[in-house]
C-alpha cells in the first residue's frame, strides 16, 4: 500500500515553525498550525482556508465572535475561544514590554505605550494613563468605550481618575480603529475640556495621543496643547 502523504505532515509543520519562525508562513498556514492544538487527529488545512475566504484575512478570524465562528464555521467552543484569544494575547504581549513603572517623558514614548494599550480593539474606547513627577506610569485606566463624540462626562471622571492615583500630569489616549489619526473637531473640542478642568486642580494634560493600527498622532507634538 502506498504511504499516506499526509503522515507526518504536523510534525514537519512545527518543526518548519520551530527552525525558520512564522514569517514565511502564509496566513492560512499559521491558522493551520494554531488549530492544531484544539482540533486534534483532524486535517486543518481545509478548516484554515475555509476561514480565511469567510473572513477575509487571517485578522478577521481573529477578530471575529466566537459564538459567530462556532455558528458559521462549524467549529468546537474551544476552537472559537482560542481563536478570539489572539488579539487580546498580542495587546497583553505588547504591554508586557513596557515595565511596570514605564517611563513616559518622551512623544515617542508615549506613542508607543499607547499603541500597545489598543493591539486588536475593534471598537473605539479611551484611556487615561497617569503619571507622577518623575513621568512613571502610575496607572492606565480604560476610563469609557465609545466614540469620542459620547464624552460630556469625561472631565469629571478624568479629574477623579487624576486625583484617585494621585497623577502628576495625564496622558490621554484614544484609538480610531481603521481610521485616520488626524484628530476630530470633537477630539480637539474634548481635548480642550478637560485640558481647562484638570488645570483647575493642577494636574496638566501632557498629551493627547490617537492611535489608528500600528501608529498614532500626537497632540502635544502638532501643537494642539
Amino acid at each position: 500500500m502506498d504511504k499516506n502523504p499526509h503522515q507526518g505532515h504536523r510534525q514537519r509543520v512545527k518543526n518548519r515553525a520551530l527552525l525558520e519562525g512564522i514569517d514565511s508562513f502564509e496566513d492560512h498556514q499559521i491558522l493551520e498550525l494554531l488549530l492544531f492544538y484544539c482540533i486534534p487527529m483532524k486535517d486543518t488545512n481545509e478548516l484554515a482556508h475555509q476561514l480565511i475566504k469567510a473572513y477575509g484575512s487571517l485578522s478577521g478570524v481573529f477578530d471575529a465572535d466566537p459564538v459567530d465562528l462556532c455558528k458559521m464555521a462549524g467549529v468546537t467552543e474551544n476552537t472559537g475561544v482560542l481563536l478570539s484569544l489572539m488579539p487580546a494575547l498580542a495587546r497583553r504581549y505588547n504591554q508586557g514590554k513596557f515595565k511596570e513603572k514605564a517611563v513616559l517623558d518622551s512623544t515617542s514614548r508615549a506613542g508607543e505605550y499607547a499603541v500597545a494599550l489598543f493591539t486588536g480593539r475593534l471598537y473605539e474606547v479611551f484611556y487615561v494613563i497617569c503619571l507622577d513627577s518623575q513621568n512613571r506610569v502610575n496607572h492606565a485606566c480604560l476610563l469609557h468605550e465609545g466614540t469620542i463624540n459620547e464624552a460630556p462626562v469625561y472631565p469629571r471622571l478624568i479629574v477623579e481618575t487624576a486625583l484617585r492615583h494621585q497623577a502628576a500630569s495625564i496622558i490621554l489616549a484614544h484609538n480610531h480603529p481603521g481610521g485616520s489619526r488626524q484628530p476630530s473637531r470633537a477630539d480637539v473640542d474634548v481635548t480642550k475640556k478637560i485640558s481647562l478642568a484638570t488645570e483647575a486642580i493642577a494636574i496638566p494634560v501632557a498629551d493627547h495621543i490617537i492611535v489608528a493600527g500600528d501608529g498614532y498622532y500626537s497632540f502635544a507634538e502638532n501643537r494642539l496643547l
